[in-house]
């Protein structure tokens, strides 16, 4: 088998490339800098420098890399600094789930690529005021006017994937190595409510990494929230986070759908 990850030298996208790697899979993985190509490299894939911006750029490295399946995960997120506006902050990852979706679901139809698997979002988008929604549950219909460019650009995703039969895999917050939320938090550029108490869903970036792996075996067109299965209330996060960014506070480190309550992997 033969999977092209674009975004491999991001945070998750480098958990699924040694994911992949390690268990025999040819991959190929691109960085929208060349100077990370030796990470890449590192890991076993074949590097390729690509901007997801430019659509006949994505043509000719999906084509050149023949592969059975695409996994889509590049975003926006490293080094940026939360603010009061969330279109503000996410103004370059909302690009790429807008148009660099759609640039990448036409070079894989093109190629004649069988599986698109992409990275998506859960926190925040459900209107249901329970603390677990499905997949099937409705989103807000009016996000708030600062982030309402960025859940378009997540909705657009979500719709732009499965109706190309592909799998949009909505992943809770990500901690880990690094983890960026916590970090923001500490800095109060993410809002801590009150006292700390309330929760949002997370993942671990290598749980993250295995619900990628395991929808390459899955039947699209879906979605499926990924998340830890027993959330820690971000105040438990920070003080765990604090003595080891590693660990996997709260949560058990398995991989849910919450539409099907079933493991899709172990951590």
């Amino acid at each position: 088998m033969r999977v092209l990850v674009i975004g491999a030298s991001g945070a998750v996208g480098a958990h699924i490339t040694r994911q992949l790697t390690e268990r025999g899979i040819e991959v190929t993985g691109t960085c929208r800098s060349a100077h990370k190509e030796d990470k890449i490299r590192a890991m076993g894939a074949v590097p390729v420098a690509l901007d997801v911006l430019d659509a006949a750029a994505t043509r000719a490295a999906v084509a050149d890399a023949r592969p059975d399946a695409v996994i889509y995960q590049a975003t926006a997120l490293a080094g940026m600094r939360f603010g009061r506006s969330l279109d503000k902050t996410f103004a370059p990852t909302n690009r790429l789930r807008t148009d660099g979706t759609d640039n990448v679901i036409a070079a894989a139809r093109s190629a004649g690529v069988g599986k698109l698997v992409a990275q998506s979002f859960a926190p925040y988008r459900y209107a249901s005021p329970e603390p677990v929604a499905s997949e099937d549950d409705p989103l807000l219909a009016a996000p708030p006017a600062s982030a309402a460019a960025t859940f378009a650009a997540m909705t657009h995703l979500d719709e732009a994937v499965t109706a190309a039969g592909g799998i949009a895999l909505r992943y809770g917050g990500f901690y880990g190595e690094p983890d960026q939320m916590t970090a923001a938090v500490g800095k109060r550029q993410y809002p801590l409510l009150g006292d700390g108490r309330g929760m949002m869903s997370f993942i671990h970036l290598h749980d993250a990494a295995a619900a990628a792996v395991a929808a390459l075996e899955a039947d699209g067109p879906a979605i499926y929230n990924i998340t830890d299965d027993e959330p820690a209330p971000m105040r438990r996060r920070r003080r765990s986070s604090a003595g080891s960014r590693g660990t996997r506070p709260g949560g058990k480190g398995s991989v849910r759908s919450r539409r099907e309550g079933r493991s899709w992997a172990s951590g």
